[in-house]
């Protein structure tokens, strides 16, 4: 028997928000989705994103906690975009609808266009594409 990796899940503080957040980054949630104390969308691969509510999380460990402490985050989600154009467009999009743009588009000395924004819990999520030529 051999265990193999299926899954990321975060917590969110509103199933809602993040929902929403996430669909506008393309991943199809169920209907009604944000309605729910748990929900999945697929991920290329076969692997899946998960979602449950801080709720549903203190329902079978009751001493849970968001984690404290300023600083970002210890867990990012990195979309790989089709170009260094959908990098600028994608971020300005989210920064526009009111999302947190951590760290601005720009060429980065690995060869890529790189740009980080927060979800509606603070976790990062990295949108990227090679630049021309890379």
């Amino acid at each position: 028997m051999t265990a193999r990796f299926d899954a990321i899940g975060l917590v969110v503080s509103d199933m809602a928000a993040s929902v929403a957040f996430y669909r506008r980054l393309g991943l199809v949630f169920p209907d009604g989705a944000e309605d729910q104390p748990h929900t999945e969308a697929a991920l290329p691969g076969g692997l899946r994103l998960m979602f449950d509510t801080e709720e549903t999380v203190r329902s079978f460990l009751p001493g849970w906690r968001p984690p404290a402490g300023g600083g970002g985050g210890r867990a990012s989600l990195a979309l790989h975009c089709d170009g260094p154009e959908e990098v600028d467009a994608l971020y300005d999009r989210l920064v526009g609808a009111g999302y947190h743009g951590e760290l601005k588009p720009w060429d980065a000395f690995w060869g890529q266009r790189y740009a980080v924004v927060h979800d509606p819990d603070g976790n990062g999520v990295d949108l990227f594409a090679p630049l021309a030529g890379e």
